[in-house]
Order: structure tokens, then sequence, then C-alpha cells
């Protein structure tokens, strides 16, 4: 049985991840020195924009990267203590799911056509308790109760074609949730979702982090959608987590350019009438890292020292950014 962390340890301890793709001319790096901790019952959102590795770090947290991805030597993934990166078979097979749960993407792809609902959130439970089937169907429909089905017994005999985008998604929750786990892994949850089943979504996933006291990753692109639903935020790059901070410490004060250049172009419905400012150019490809800082081609406040790499300094307390405007913050 693995020992469970206490509350002031985190139950997800993430250290210099790095991620790589073979590629001509030598390995590319699309997820490089990420580090973060989960704790339980608080939610981490890790923001960015399209491109900056986010997705690829929720992968590697259950060893589920595309071939031929891999992480490589060095990069520290443990659970509770436990070094995930070492698991194999069985034992891996039994941290995907049991441990932590994943919501992925798009509910459409990720859900099977022609299999009902209810027995795909029972295929889940049947994997990690030895219990009947009729047991599971009705966990099963429990599950869908508890996330925000209405008449949730008839709607376990629906296949996802009948069901809407909302309910899909609400679907995809209950499977995450199937086997209990510690830890919930949301990508893009309301991705295609009209505001008000965003909104919807979100909620759920609050009670629920709430209710069962789980740590939830909530991987976004848009900073709107984490405030006041994540205790903490990392906000990601090309690649690298580059600012850190809890929720309401970013909101009030974002240092790093590429988080002030994310809230210069949220509209916002309070105050006057402003233009919007979006961030010039794209994230660039892992094939083409920049040197130094890797914003610094994007950044509006560059100079001669953003040529070489910047650490992450500490500007605030518990608050951290990758930019060398912050190398003298913690002295003043």
């Amino acid at each position: 049985m693995t020992a469970r962390s206490s509350p002031e340890e985190p139950v997800l301890r993430v250290r210099n991840l790095r991620v790589a793709f073979p590629a001509p001319g030598g390995a590319v790096h699309p997820v490089d020195g990420v580090s973060f901790d989960l704790h339980r019952g608080r939610t981490l959102a890790l923001v960015g924009e399209s491109g900056c590795g986010k997705s690829l770090t929720s992968l590697s947290l259950l060893r589920l990267l595309p071939p031929p991805g891999r992480i490589e030597p060095g990069s520290e993934i443990r659970l509770d203590g436990v070094d995930v990166l070492a698991l194999e078979g069985e034992a891996l097979r039994a941290i995907r799911g049991r441990r932590i749960g994943m919501i992925f993407q798009d509910p459409m792809t990720s859900l099977n056509p022609v299999f009902r609902v209810g027995d795909q959130i029972a295929e889940g439970i049947l994997a990690h308790f030895k219990i009947p089937k009729r047991e599971a169907r009705e966990r099963a429909i429990a599950l869908l109760r508890e996330v925000g089905f209405p008449d949730p017994a008839r709607r376990a005999d629906a296949f996802p074609h009948q069901l809407s985008g909302g309910m899909r998604q609400r679907v995809m929750i209950a499977i995450a949730l199937a086997a209990e786990p510690d830890i919930l892994v949301a990508d893009e949850p309301t991705t295609a979702l009209d505001v008000t089943v965003q909104a919807q979504i979100l909620e759920v996933l609050d009670r629920l982090r709430a209710s069962r006291g789980m740590a939830v990753l909530l991987i976004t692109h848009d900073l709107g959608i984490v405030a006041g639903r994540a205790d903490r935020v990392a906000v990601m790059y090309a690649g690298q987590i580059v600012e850190e901070a809890p929720t309401a410490e970013l909101f009030a004060r974002p240092s790093h350019p590429y988080t002030q250049g994310l809230f210069a172009s949220i509209p916002r419905l309070d105050g006057p009438v402003r233009r919007l400012n979006p961030i010039p150019g794209t994230v660039p490809s892992p094939h083409a890292w920049p040197s130094g800082c890797r914003f610094r081609p994007r950044c509006p406040r560059a100079f001669e020292k953003s040529v070489l790499e910047p650490p992450l300094f500490t500007v605030g307390p518990d608050h951290r950014m990758r930019c060398w405007l912050g190398e003298h913050a913690g002295e003043q």
C-alpha cells in the first residue's frame, strides 16, 4: 500500500521535466525543465498559448507520451514519494486512472462511439475494483448523478452522439473519477463549449475537488477562467514555466512580460472601453527555440541581457518569474 502524503506535502512533485522528440540534427524539447507541486484539495492552473507544451506536460504525468517521445533522464515525477518514471507494467497501470485521472481535450474523439456511456464509465471501475458488473453499473449511474446529469439511469444507456457537448464532457469527468483518483488532470476541459456550459463544467470540477479532496491540475489557454477557481497559477511559454504565484498575487501583480501580455489581450466588461493589445508573433517551434530568454523576440521590454537564458527569480512572497527584469526584485 502506498503511503499518502500529509496535507502540507505535495501529493505530486515534478522536477526538471524534459520531454524529447527525435529530429534531424538532434532531439527537440517541447517541454524543457518544468517543475511544480500539486497539493491535495488544491487546484494548480497551467496556463499558456497553444504550442507551449501544456498537454505534453500532462501526458508525461501518466507516461502517455505519443511515440517517439520520451522523458529525458534527470526528470523527476514522484507520486506520494514513489518514482513514477521507474514504474513498469502492472505498477504503472495501477497509477493510471486509479491514482491520477485525466479529462482529455475532445470528448467526442475520446469516447467510444459504439458503446453506451454508462458501460464506458463502468469499464474504468471494473479495471480497478473487483466488483460485480451490476455494482459497477450502479456506481456509473451514481457518478453521472454526481457530475450533474438529470435522470442518470436513462442517460447511462445513451451513446455519445446522442449527448450534447457539455454532457459528453461530464461523461469524461465521470470516467476520470471512476477509480476515485487522488489527482485529476483536466486538459482544456471547456474547449468548444459555450460560455454558460463552460461555467457549469468548471463549477462541477470545483465541487468535486472540494468534496473529494483531490488535487486538480487545470490546463488552459484562458487566464480568464482560472480567476477564483485556481489556488495557484503557473504560466508556461515555449516549454518552460515563466511565472508562478498564488492566483490572487498573479492577478494583482503579473510580473513577466508574457503574463502581462496575456492579461492585456483579455477583453473586459468593466471600466472604459479600451483597445486590446495582442502579443505580436507566435509561440516559436521547439525546433527553433530562441537563444537566451525564449520570449525575447516578442518581448517589448527585452534588453541586452535578454540574450542570456534567465533562471527563475523570486519577485515576491511565493512568486517567481523567469525574466532578467526580476533579477534584483528580491533585494528591494
